[in-house]
C-alpha cells in the first residue's frame, strides 16, 4: 500500500493563536448562561474568566492532539530513510492507534468516577512525554514504542475534553462550543499533513514531535491552575474494571491489527487474519457479556450495555461512524491525487488543501450557532448529510483529465457539508444521557476512530489491489513486447509519480534507448497514472457509499430538544450532572 501526504503551509503555533482567539472572543458574545440549579434559583457556577481560560487551554488541546493523528504521516518517509526501517514502516501508526484506540473510552469512565481535570492533566503529561521520547528515538523501535506510549496519552485528550464542554455548558449551549470543537478536529484532519511537510523541509523531523511539548505545556498551566476539578458527586465507593478494561484492549487489539495486516501484510483470508477476527469477536462477546452482568450488579464497567438501549446514542454512533470511513478516506488520498496525477508538489498539495479547511471551520461554527439558537439539530443535520453526499458524489469527477479546480469544487462542497452536519454529535449524545458524560462521549469517540482505521485499511487494500491490474492492463500491447518485464516492474509501485529521484534514475535507464525510449517512458507513466487513478477512484466510491449510509441513518435521529438548564434527575439521586441537590460539578 502507499500512502502519502504533502507538505507546506503555516506554523503551528499561529493556528493555536488564532483558534484560542477566536474561541474567546466568541466565548466573550456567547456567555449569557451557565447556570446550576439551588433551591430553584439560577445561580451562575463559573466566572467567565474561568470558562473563557478553562475552553481556550481546551482547544489547544484538543487541536495538539488532533493534528498529532496526521502530520507524523508526512515525515514519516524521511524518518524510515534515516532509520532504516521500511520494513516497520506501518507499526510506527499501527502502534499509536491501538494504544489510544482501546483506551478512550476506560478513560471516559475513569473522568465520571474521579473528574475531568485529574485524568485530563494525567493524559496530557503522557502524550509530553511520549512526545519528547519519541523526538529522541534513538532506532525504529524505540520510536514504535514511544509512539505506542505517547498513544496512552493521547487517548484521553480529544473526548474528555469534548466532555469538559459538556460539563461547563447546558446542553443548548453547548452547540455553540461544539461547532468550535469540531472545526478544530477538522481543521487538523486537513492541515496535519502541510504542517508536517513543513517542518520535514524545513527543520529536523524530530520537530515533528518536539513542537507538542510548548504548546502542550502553555495548555498544561493554563489548565492545572485555571480549570475547574469538574468532580462529580454520588461516587461513594469506586471499582475499577480491570477484567472489562483487559478484554476491551484484548479484543480491539485484535480487530485493529487484523484490519491493518489484512491485504498487505497478510491475505484477507489467510489464517493470520481469520485467527485475528475469530479472537476479537470471541473476546468482544465476552466483554458485552461481562459487562452486562457488572452493570446488573452495579459494578461500574467501562461501558455501560445499557447505552445501547438509547436510540440517540446508538443512531449517533453509526452516523459518526459511517461519516467518518467516509471523510477520512477521502481527506487521505486527496494529497495522493493531488501529487501522483495533478503533479502538484507536496508543499503546493498541503495549500491545495485549504478551500475545505475555510469551508469546514466556516460551517462548523455556523452550524453550531443555529442548533444552539433553535434547541433541535434533525433538519440540521439532514441538510449537512446531504451537502457531504454531493461532495463526496463530486470526487468521482476526478480522474487524469481532471485539473486542480475540479478538485477545489469537491473539496469546498465536501468540507462545507462535513463541517455543517457532523459538528455536533456529541452535543446529541450528551443531551440524551446527562448523567454519562464522560463514558458516552468516549464511546462516541472510541466507535468513531475504530470505524476510521476499519475504512482506512480497506480502501488501502482497495486501491493497492486496483492499481496494478489497471497499470498492466493500460500499458499498449508494442511496449510490453518491447521492453523486459523487469524493467516493466520499476513501476508496479505508483511511488514513482511522487519521487522526482526514483524518476531521475529511470529516465536515465530509458535515454539509453535513443527518441524510442523516451516515447516507451511517456506511456509507461501515463500507464502508472491510469492505474492510481483508478484505485483512487474506487476509494472514492467506497467513500460516497459510506456517506450515502450516514443520510439513511440521519433520518432515523430522533429529536430531542436540547436542555437550556441543566436537567433533574428525580429517578437517580446520584447520577452526575442531575441532581437538583447536588451540584453537577464541584469548584475547588
Amino acid at each position: 500500500m502507499l500512502f502519502h501526504k504533502g507538505g507546506g503551509g503555516t506554523g503551528i503555533e499561529i493556528i493555536d493563536v488564532e483558534f484560542v482567539a477566536h474561541a474567546a472572543g466568541l466565548f466573550g458574545r456567547l456567555m449569557e448562561k451557565n447556570y446550576s440549579l439551588q433551591a430553584g434559583i439560577d445561580m451562575p457556577l463559573y466566572s467567565k474568566r474561568e470558562i473563557v481560560l478553562t475552553m481556550a487551554g481546551v482547544l489547544m488541546v484538543m487541536l495538539l492532539a488532533s493534528l498529532d493523528q496526521t502530520i507524523v504521516s508526512t515525515a514519516m518517509p524521511h524518518i524510515v530513510s534515516e532509520m532504516r526501517g521500511f520494513d516497520r514502516y506501518t507499526w510506527v501508526t499501527t502502534a499509536y492507534l491501538l494504544t489510544s484506540t482501546v483506551m478512550v473510552p476506560i478513560y471516559g469512565k475513569l473522568s465520571d468516577l474521579y473528574g475531568r481535570k485529574s485524568i485530563f492533566l494525567v493524559g496530557i503529561v503522557l502524550f509530553l512525554a511520549g512526545s519528547a521520547l519519541c523526538g529522541m528515538s534513538p532506532s525504529m523501535n524505540a520510536l514504535i514504542g514511544f509512539r505506542a506510549f505517547q498513544g496512552l496519552g493521547a487517548a484521553a485528550l480529544l473526548p474528555i475534553a469534548i466532555a469538559v464542554v459538556g460539563d461547563l455548558f447546558t446542553p443548548r449551549e453547548r452547540g455553540k462550543w461544539q461547532g468550535v470543537t469540531g472545526a478544530v478536529f477538522g481543521l487538523s484532519s486537513v492541515i496535519g499533513p502541510a504542517v508536517g511537510g513543513w517542518i520535514t523541509e524545513n527543520a529536523n523531523w524530530r520537530w515533528v514531535f518536539y513542537i507538542n511539548l510548548p504548546i502542550g505545556l502553555l495548555a498544561l498551566l493554563v489548565l492545572i491552575f485555571l480549570m475547574p476539578s469538574l468532580t462529580t458527586r454520588g461516587n461513594t465507593s469506586i471499582t475499577i474494571d480491570y477484567s472489562g478494561a483487559a478484554l476491551l484492549i484484548l479484543g480491539t487489539s485484535a480487530l485493529l491489527l487484523g484490519f491493518t495486516w489484512a491485504g498487505s501484510t497478510y491475505a484477507w483470508l489467510s489464517p493470520q487474519i481469520l485467527g485475528l477476527m475469530a479472537g476479537a469477536g470471541i473476546t468482544l462477546i465476552t466483554f458485552v457479556w461481562v459487562e452486562g452482568r457488572k452493570e446488573h450488579l452495579n459494578r461500574q464497567p467501562i461501558i455501560d450495555p445499557s447505552l445501547f438501549r438509547n436510540r440517540i446514542f446508538v443512531i449517533s454512533v453509526l452516523i459518526t461512524m459511517a461519516a467518518n470511513m467516509s471523510l477520512l478516506g477521502s481527506v487521505f488520498f486527496l494529497p495522493l491525487f493531488a501529487q501522483g496525477i495533478l503533479g502538484i508538489s507536496a508543499t503546493d498539495s498541503g495549500l491545495l488543501l485549504s478551500p475545505m479547511t475555510l469551508t469546514l471551520v466556516g460551517s462548523s461554527i455556523i452550524s453550531g450557532q443555529i442548533v444552539s439558537r433553535l434547541g433541535k439539530y434533525k433538519m440540521i443535520a439532514i441538510i449537512g448529510m446531504l451537502i457531504s453526499v454531493l461532495g463526496a458524489a463530486m470526487l468521482l469527477r476526478l480522474n487524469v483529465n481532471a485539473n486542480a479546480n475540479d478538485l477545489w469544487s469537491a473539496m469546498i462542497v465536501l468540507g462545507f457539508g462535513t463541517g455543517f452536519g457532523m459538528s455536533f454529535y456529541s452535543m446529541i449524545v450528551q443531551n440524551a444521557l446527562p448523567d454519562k458524560l464522560g463514558q458516552a462521549t468516549s464511546a462516541l469517540t472510541f466507535f468513531r476512530q475504530i470505524g476510521g482505521t476499519i475504512a482506512l485499511a480497506a480502501m488501502g487494500s482497495v486501491m493497492a489491489a486496483s492499481y496494478r491490474p489497471t497499470f498492466h492492463q493500460s500499458i499498449p500491447a508494442p511496449t510490453r513486447q518491447l521492453l523486459p518485464t523487469k524493467v516493466i516492474a520499476l513501476f508496479d509501485n505508483p511511488n514513482i509519480l511522487l519521487s522526482h529521484d526514483i524518476q531521475s534514475t529511470v529516465l536515465k535507464q530509458f535515454t539509453i534507448l535513443g527518441p524510442q525510449g523516451m516515447i516507451e517512458y511517456r506511456q509507461l507513466m501515463h500507464a502508472v497514472r491510469l492505474g492510481l487513478a483508478q484505485g483512487i477512484y474506487n476509494t472514492f466510491i467506497l467513500s460516497l457509499a459510506f456517506m450515502l449510509i450516514s443520510l439513511v441513518l440521519v433520518f432515523f435521529l430522533e429529536e430531542k430538544p436540547l436542555q437550556d438548564r441543566r436537567s433533574n434527575s428525580t429517578t437517580n439521586p446520584a447520577a452526575d450532572h442531575t441532581s437538583i441537590n447536588s451540584p453537577p460539578v464541584i469548584l475547588h
